[in-house]
């Protein structure tokens, strides 16, 4: 792992990044604008070398972001003895191999969700990064905002009162074109379950996080509004922007799930998920209701959340609170309230989670205090399983029409 040069000076931490679509650039930016909001971690990411196979993200990985070299293979990228830490921002399908490569490497990694196309796959990630005993980071960002954090820490208090339900939906119309391509995202073998692996957990992560309970039980219901698409001619960056022919292929995972769950402590909860809902751009919420008091947050208003606490008498109902100091890790992005923060912070929260973690030599299923709101480490491996655990039980409900039980795992960090 890098050195510092002197004493007092930052040390240096290689960083290898996989996959340079939408994703991986974040990741690079992450970890570039790391000192100026973390100053006193004391660390100075050197962005070393970029894996990918298409030559124009190479160009940009040297030109655009500063890497010092671009590659093909990503073997040849873990036998740099300069790149310390690794980034895993591929597609899905590649998740897997790249993950148990990087911990056979010895180096810790910090890997988008979801972790692998399905539990089996996320099981393996796991266990080899617990066998490696690497620190993990898992891109579960919206945990990150600061209001969603401060939820967490009105349930935790007590300031709500006993939980008795929560709900979470996370809409998007990304693919709500029936001319939209037929890109991997849309087959089951190389995404996993659809929309319930891409946005899904995420709800799933969130509910865990803000209720320190684990989801124990599903039942669900799932479909697919557009069957068919046409087929990409050329290939491309992030969720669109390649060319098509006329041909047409079949959709082979969910457009959208609906479910309810039970939570461990017996908290309900309903999730639903839409990939093709018009009109919803990103429309991902959290609703926590208690018996003393509830709170919401959208991220469509990031910046600010809901509450409500007691009876206010003839103004009784939800307060609009601005995020600022003192929620999460506002303060290290702005001055005071009503100044927004973006979803490329919450990115930058998680690098400094993840590289906290690292330097604290943290194992994949535990983890060391996080700099900022001291709510816990970065979500790691355990928390990636967990929600693929979900995912699985909510398919096969959706298949059996019936509960399903979600199997339990340790180390996860919304526990803590």
């Amino acid at each position: 792992m890098g050195t510092t040069n002197a004493e007092n000076s930052p040390r240096s931490l290689g960083v290898g990044v996989v996959g340079l679509g939408w994703m991986g650039r974040l990741h690079a930016s992450s970890y570039r604008n790391l000192a100026a909001r973390y100053p006193e971690l004391g660390l100075a990411p050197r962005l070393v070398c970029a894996a990918d196979p298409l030559p124009e993200n190479q160009r940009a990985a040297r030109a655009q972001f500063g890497f010092e070299r671009a590659v093909d293979d990503v073997e040849e990228m873990l036998a740099d003895p300069e790149v310390d830490v690794v980034s895993i921002a591929t597609p899905n399908c590649l998740h897997r191999d790249v993950a148990l490569a990087v911990a056979r490497a010895g180096k810790p990694f910090w890997i988008e969700k979801p972790m692998g196309v399905d539990a089996a796959q996320s099981r393996e990630i796991h266990e080899a990064a617990r066998a490696a005993g690497v620190a993990t980071a898992v891109g579960f960002n919206y945990r990150h905002a600061p209001a969603v954090e401060h939820l967490r820490s009105l349930v935790a208090a007590g300031r709500l009162g006993r939980i008795t339900n929560v709900r979470c939906w996370l809409y998007a119309d990304y693919a709500s074109s029936p001319d939209g391509p037929l890109t991997w995202r849309y087959d089951r073998s190389l995404a996993g379950a659809g929309v319930i692996g891409d946005l899904l957990s995420h709800g799933t992560d969130l509910v865990q996080y803000v209720t320190g309970q684990g989801i124990s039980e599903v039942s669900a219901a799932t479909d697919v509004f557009l069957r068919e698409r046409p087929i990409p001619t050329s290939a491309g960056v992030g969720h669109g922007a390649v060319e098509v022919g006329t041909e047409r292929g079949e959709v082979g995972n969910e457009d959208w799930v609906a479910a309810l769950a039970t939570l461990a402590d017996g908290t309900r909860a309903t999730l639903e998920s839409s990939r093709v809902a018009r009109g919803h751009r990103s429309d991902y919420a959290l609703e926590v209701y208690g018996t003393e008091g509830s709170a919401r947050w959208s991220f469509t208003r990031m910046n600010e959340f809901e509450v409500m606490i007691g009876d206010g008498g003839l103004e009784h109902g939800f307060t609009t609170v601005l995020a600022g100091a003192g929620h999460g890790d506002y303060g290290r992005f702005q001055p005071g309230p009503g100044i927004p923060m973006s979803f490329d912070d919450l990115k930058a929260i998680e690098c400094a989670e993840f590289l906290t973690d690292v330097v604290g030599e943290v194992g994949g299923a535990s983890g060391a205090a996080r700099p900022g709101s001291g709510s816990g480490a970065a979500p790691n491996t355990a928390d990636g399983l967990s929600a693929a655990e979900v995912t699985e039980a909510i398919v096969r409900s959706a298949a059996s029409r019936s509960w399903v039980e979600v199997p339990q795992v340790e180390g996860t960090t919304w526990g803590a």
